[in-house]
């Protein structure tokens, strides 16, 4: 019989400085200043999962294989015209899957200036994963995006923000520049692994600024969206506006098959007409922000 693991109150306290000090935020990094005298920076980014947040679990519905089409069928088309109209660079985190299934997708991002950043593999989350599977993933990954896309990411949002004791390390030996999923500043820094600095910025993300927390519905439980687009604009604004005041950063997450509908749209092209309107904003991909930042904030001398 396997004996339970001891409660968490009688472990030592090395023990949980290990856990607190293995993935952990290290030195801020918010510059001085924005390129072209910019007030703040704005960071847009659409995690393509398509088909793969179903297919991961094995594709049983074709209902829900539906909807994740709607994202490559209606979803991403009408970002890049509310992008290119707005003249707008943007980041896409695609799982690898997503760009073996929409080759052509991926490469029209890139032709239209837009970044193609890691997500996985088909979704997966990585603490059910044992270190040596997530790391082939993450290989396997990063070469069938630069296959497609011509270029090697520089980025990684891990798919449903799912971080595991080895991803920062996977992360760090596949030399990219960032990691999109960490929660712990509204401004970029610098991660630390197990307390040592990793050279790898983290451009942190929140579920306040994610469209999924307000809008995806559970048909099988009781998940329902319980709030209007409008309100949602005026979250959304609100994070905007403080970022604004404070001169530092404003990152979004959204998905192609949940703020891409008629209705939903509307209020990405609201908040980006505000944030115009505001002035003195730079709108950037993440991987423009990150190269920004470390230029602007180079490490301390000993």
């Amino acid at each position: 019989m396997t004996q339970s693991p001891l409660p968490t109150w009688t472990w030592p306290e090395d023990r949980l400085h290990t856990i607190l000090n293995r993935a952990r935020a290290g030195r801020s990094l918010r510059p001085e200043s924005w390129p072209d005298g910019a007030r703040c920076a704005v960071a847009l980014s659409f995690d393509s999962d398509h088909d793969t947040f179903e297919l991961r679990d094995g594709g049983k519905s074709i209902s829900a294989l539906s909807q994740g089409h709607y994202g490559a069928r209606q979803g991403v088309p009408r970002i890049r015209t509310l992008l290119g109209r707005s003249g707008i660079p943007a980041t896409f985190f695609v799982p690898a899957v997503t760009a073996l299934h929409y080759p052509v997708e991926q490469r029209a991002l890139v032709a239209e200036g837009h970044e193609i950043a890691l997500h996985g593999w088909i979704h997966e989350r990585n603490t059910l994963l044992d270190a040596a599977t997530e790391r082939e993933l993450a290989l396997r990954s990063a070469e069938t995006l630069e296959r497609i896309c011509g270029h090697r990411p520089v980025g990684i949002r891990t798919p449903s923000w799912d971080f595991s004791d080895a991803t920062l390390a996977i992360s760090v030996e596949l030399g990219l520049d960032y990691d999109s999923s960490l929660m712990a500043d509204v401004d970029c820094y610098e991660l630390l692994l197990d307390g040592a600095p990793t050279g790898l910025v983290e451009l942190p993300v929140e579920w306040i600024r994610d469209d999924a927390a307000y809008l995806v519905m559970d048909r099988w439980g009781g998940l329902r969206p319980q709030i209007a687009p409008s309100d949602i604009l005026d979250i959304f604004r609100r994070e905007f506006d403080a970022a604004h005041d404070e001169g530092g950063l404003f990152q979004l997450t959204m998905h192609p098959d949940i703020i891409g509908h008629r209705s939903r749209l509307w209020l990405l092209a609201e908040l980006i007409d505000h944030m115009r309107a505001r002035g003195g904003v730079w709108f950037a991909t993440h991987a423009d922000v990150v190269r920004h930042v470390r230029q602007a904030c180079p490490k301390e001398r000993a």
